[in-house]
């Protein structure tokens, strides 16, 4: 087989704070001590991104090493880094500025507040053939609900249960409210244009969806699709197993795009299809691996579980062919033991408290990085 695969770059949020699991922001002064980091509008979360790369092993390390270097800078400050994607046992009632001069920060605490402080990780993937692009934006929008049931990381805020697997996606404000399938580059120039015009986004980046096209010059020059739904992901091996999923959907669809473009294949509309990736969106942030879905092929009910469970089956040849196969375990492991979001609640069903259970999954996040480390002694 001739295909290659994709460059594939990460945009990673963390929360900082103590021990005990409380937020504390220090992202300002993160970002001045440290090249690798940028400052996100609340100081309790910061973000660094990573250089893109086609093989799965660079990028395993470049998820690694900004957060060991982050950790060793919080280390005498008493500080850790915090897992989860909402505020879990922070104040969600106050916004806490990381840069009070900042006109756009201005807008983002008037309009939405501490919904915006969350974490996540938005996976981008290389594509410069712009109708690729956007045959590959509508698959991926139309599957995006499975990969944030993978993630999901967020059922505790301001130390309660919310009742929900991804409270972060059901608080997240997406702008603009109804965002449709693009049919191709011009229709989303267009339509980009258009909100900008009405002022229903600000700015080429306010554009918050499941997944969107980026690129060096939104809207006109694109050169990769972001996918932005996913809850925070520590586990490298399990964020690199979700990628290679993506990516691999994303390979099928370039080798049969009549088989696999929704545009194509679909017996819904494009309005039809929007509002059903919507609502998926929505049934996994409640209940993620057990949500029942709608296909997109042709509204029919599904369990995600099993529609994750048929799509690992059907991408079987071109993982083998890639030597992708054993990337993909961990997501094995997901469907059986549970996303974080379901083994926490489990944790909390069998008595412990919201506190232990972040302070246990801190530990564990720590851990990730030092077995990494072992593990890469040995190897190296």
């Amino acid at each position: 087989m001739n295909t290659r695969l994709l460059l594939k770059g990460f945009e990673v949020e963390l929360f900082t704070g103590r021990f005990s699991g409380e937020h504390v922001g220090v992202a300002t002064a993160v970002a001045s001590d440290l090249a690798d980091f940028v400052t996100e509008p609340d100081h309790r979360n910061l973000e660094y991104i990573t250089e893109p790369n086609q093989h799965y092993g660079p990028l395993r390390e470049a998820l690694l090493t900004p957060r060991r270097r982050l950790r060793q800078w919080l280390v005498p400050r008493q500080l850790t880094l915090i897992p989860g994607s909402t505020l879990s046992l922070g104040d969600s009632h106050h916004f806490e500025r990381s840069d009070p001069l900042n006109p756009y920060h201005d807008l983002i605490e008037a309009n939405y507040g501490t919904r915006v402080v969350t974490t996540s990780v938005h996976i981008n993937l290389g594509l410069e053939d712009l109708p690729l692009l956007f045959a590959a934006l509508r698959l991926v929008r139309c599957e995006a609900a499975l990969f944030l049931a993978l993630s999901a990381s967020s059922p505790f805020l301001d130390g309660q249960p919310t009742g929900s697997h991804s409270q972060r996606w059901l608080q997240f404000p997406l702008t603009p409210e109804r965002v449709p399938l693009f049919q191709n580059h011009p229709d989303y120039v267009a339509w980009v244009e258009a909100q900008l015009a009405t002022g229903t986004m600000q700015n080429e980046r306010h554009l918050w969806t499941s997944v969107r096209p980026n690129g060096p010059r939104r809207p006109y020059q694109l050169n990769r699709l972001e996918l932005r739904i996913c809850d925070l992901i520590t586990d490298p091996d399990v964020l690199l197993a979700v990628t290679a999923l993506i990516e691999l959907r994303v390979l099928s669809l370039l080798q049969n795009p009549s088989q696999l473009d929704p545009l194509k294949v679909s017996r819904l509309t494009t309005d039809e299809l929007a509002d059903l990736c919507d609502a998926n969106d929505s049934a996994v942030a409640q209940m993620s691996l057990d949500a029942t879905l709608h296909h997109w092929r042709d509204g029919s009910p599904i369990l995600c579980r099993s529609w994750i469970e048929t799509m690992l089956e059907g991408i079987i040849p071109i993982s083998r062919d890639l030597g992708l196969e054993q990337q993909l375990a961990p997501l094995h492991t997901v469907l059986n033991k549970g996303n974080q979001a379901m083994q926490w609640l489990q944790s909390y069903a069998d008595g412990k408290s919201v506190e232990a259970v972040i302070q246990d999954s801190i530990a564990e996040m720590n851990a990730e990085e030092l077995n990494a480390s072992k593990a890469e002694a040995i190897l190296g």
